[in-house]
């Protein structure tokens, strides 16, 4: 069964820091592009981070680059996003999701995980 599982979502203040997972079970992640999206209720889900397949070249929305960094390790079929500096407007249900291409638009992904909370607040 192909199945993406986020955790380490949580409550963070202000300033810190939280590493997501994305693990992989059923396929292996390595052959795809793996991207991490976020959502707030009632706007649009927004791609904030990629990372090819092939080179692991990475991809950041404006609004993380310089504090999230996005990695993969192979041998644990996981994909990771470190957040930094992190800021009240960071707060969403955080996804991972896979894709044949490369690409920050969530409309191509095959593959979704079922989504992790970050709550940013003091």
């Amino acid at each position: 069964q192909v199945q993406l599982v986020e955790s380490g979502g949580g409550l963070v203040q202000p300033g810190g820091s939280l590493r997501l997972s994305c693990a992989a079970s059923g396929f292996s992640l390595d052959i795809y592009a793996t991207g991490w999206f976020r959502q707030v209720p009632g706007k649009e889900r927004e791609g904030i981070s990629c990372i090819s397949s092939s080179d692991d070249n990475t991809y950041y929305a404006d609004s993380v680059k310089g504090r999230f960094t996005i990695s993969r390790d192979n041998a644990k079929n996981t994909v990771y996003l470190q957040m930094n500096s992190l800021k009240p407007e960071d707060t969403a249900v955080y996804y991972c999701a896979a894709s044949l291409i490369t690409t920050m638009d969530w409309d191509d992904y095959d593959y979704w995980g079922q989504g992790t909370q970050v709550t940013v607040s003091s």
